[in-house]
């Protein structure tokens, strides 16, 4: 009773005072501890009623075990299992679904399969348990023929698929399996669980109006008032590229709810559209409500400094993160600082901030300063970045290609080669570039220089012949230093004619109804031709268009883009 009322101290203190307890008060204070998390104390209290003589049946197994799993000790966890099977616990539905959890949740998927495979006996939980497991591993197979072989599914299960699907950046499959749970003759529907699950599919592959019918269901079944659904609306449109769908999300939260959480998604979501004053002011409200920021907040706000080349105001609020806010900078606020440095061109504090780091630099560190150097033509801390990129990531091709590319601004076209055969030793293939863009809720893929999609022929005449003409009338030079290979003049404007996201806005301008804005996702970072070249196609066509490159967005409008031409 005092352990179901939230009083632990008092079921301590019963159960210490009885001086012969049983099993069944051992099994009352082991829930109690495991329901309060309590795991290393559960397992203690376990070991006495072990050494007393007392065995375990069916309630206390399920407990421990789940302890074990907490406290991730495939040793603990085998040493339990094999005293479940010596008290005849082996077919025991209960302990069975708990044994495949425990294996799962310490990444053991043989002997969690195993144990299903001995089970003569499984409910719903059984099949549940070893579907997460496989998604959780990334065997995405296994885990569909489960769910396919499954005698009966509840919304555990479909969840469970779901959220593996997307955790595995399968996006579609994740949306596929949401709308078969929508249709008129599905036992199960979606619960709140299942919209946090597919909100994050919708980001990934930039599926704005899929994210608003799911946003419209949720309001329909009234499942929008619970505030972790509008967290994850709030970043799904931030995401998908409408700011202003999630700050209305923000809004609502912040009416109903304080959260840390809703403050730390806008302010990251203002980051990533270069909204970078934003986001600042977003942060100083956010302590002006009270709020103790975290390492995400300083995150964002740094990210946000950097992408809108707010240096001053950047180093000021990494300075106060120990001495005001008492938090201990991590290596993604030092990787924010000297990215924020290396894109204003100071890159020899970047590097001399590096060298006084209290941790080892990593991948996302020395890459800042790396692509900092190609920026700013910085050849000599170019080499030292790329050299210990090598090292940390031996088959990033990208590392490779962007000193390659440093090489080649500066002519150096024996280095160039030199690269180039090193990853064609090393069997490593250069990452190719692709963008897709959402018309009508399809989405269309296109890599560079495609010709396979159905409307080839069109897209081309528009990028061949159409295009050219006007922007070069509206003072459009083609820059081709973008196009790194040896080639004629002649080649390189050809080459930066059929980029990835070149294709995709044409594709939109024949397709998208006027005035619709086109909204365009790209694998890597948008190169400097393009970003030119849109921003003219936004004003001679009078269309928005959002382009997401790998590490932001960019708002084009009438000739203009809303990074100022600094990302």
């Amino acid at each position: 009773m005092y352990a179901s009322s939230d009083n632990l101290d008092s079921a301590v203190n019963i159960f210490h005072r009885v001086n012969n307890p049983s099993t069944l008060l051992y099994n009352s204070i082991i829930r109690a501890y495991t329901l309060y998390g309590y795991s290393e104390k559960t397992m203690e209290i376990y070991g006495q009623m072990h050494r007393l003589g007392l065995k375990g049946d069916n309630f206390t197994y399920p407990f421990v075990l789940k302890c074990c799993a907490n406290l991730s000790s495939i040793w603990l966890g085998k040493c339990v299992h094999s005293l479940s099977l010596r008290i005849g616990l082996a077919s025991d539905m209960y302990v069975g679904t708990s044994l495949i959890d425990m294996y799962v949740k310490c990444g053991e998927m043989s002997d969690a399969r195993s144990s299903f495979d001995k089970m003569t006996v499984r409910d719903v939980s059984s099949w549940n348990a070893l579907i997460a497991g496989y998604m959780k591993d990334g065997e995405i197979c296994f885990a569909e023929d489960l769910f396919r072989r499954m005698p009966c599914k509840n919304i555990v299960s479909w969840t469970a698929m779901i959220s593996g699907y997307t955790q595995n950046g399968l996006a579609e499959q994740a949306l596929v399996l949401f709308d078969e749970m929508l249709r008129k003759d599905s036992e199960v529907k979606p619960n709140w669980v299942t919209i946090m699950s597919v909100l994050p599919a919708c980001a990934h592959s930039a599926a704005l109006e899929r994210g608003r019918q799911i946003h419209n269901f949720a309001s329909r079944t009234g499942l929008d008032s619970n505030t972790s659904i509008q967290t994850a609306l709030l970043a799904m449109y931030a995401k998908c590229g409408s700011l202003s769908d999630a700050r209305q999300c923000f809004e609502r939260v912040h009416q109903t709810e304080n959260s840390l959480v809703a403050w730390n998604t806008m302010i990251t979501a203002y980051a990533s559209h270069g909204r970078g004053s934003e986001a600042v002011s977003t942060f100083e409200d956010m302590i002006g409500a009270g709020l103790q920021p975290d390492n995400i907040t300083f995150t964002g706000l740094l990210s946000g400094c950097s992408h809108s080349g707010l240096v001053d105001g950047g180093l000021k609020y990494f300075n106060c993160m120990k001495t005001i806010y008492s938090i201990e900078p991590r290596v993604e606020h030092y990787a924010c600082v000297v990215d924020l440095l290396g894109r204003a061109g100071r890159l020899v504090e970047a590097i001399d901030l590096v060298s006084k780091m209290p941790m080892q630099a990593g991948p996302s560190i020395w890459g800042a300063l790396l692509s900092a150097c190609r920026k700013h033509h910085n050849l000599e801390i170019a080499e030292i970045a790329a050299r210990k990129l090598f090292i940390l990531e031996p088959d990033n091709s990208g590392n490779y290609v962007l000193l390659s590319n440093i090489y080649a601004d500066a002519g150096m076209w024996k280095e160039v080669d030199d690269l180039r055969a090193l990853l064609k030793s090393q069997g490593m293939k250069k990452n190719p570039g692709c963008s897709w863009i959402e018309v009508n809720g399809k989405a269309h893929l296109f890599l560079g220089g495609d010709t396979c999609h159905p409307q080839a022929k069109e897209i081309y005449e528009v990028l061949l012949e159409e295009l050219p003409n006007k922007i070069k009338a509206a003072g459009y030079v083609p820059d081709t230093s973008f196009v790194l290979h040896d080639v004629s003049e002649e080649e390189k404007e050809h080459n930066l004619t059929t980029h990835s996201e070149k294709l995709a806005i044409a594709f939109g301008l024949l397709n998208a109804s006027p005035g619709v804005v086109l909204r365009v996702t790209k694998n890597l970072r948008i190169c400097g031709d393009c970003h030119t070249a849109t921003k003219l196609i936004s004003r001679i066509y009078e269309r928005e268009i959002i382009v997401r490159d790998l590490n932001r967005f960019h708002h084009f409008r009438d000739g203009c883009c809303s990074c100022g031409d600094y990302w």
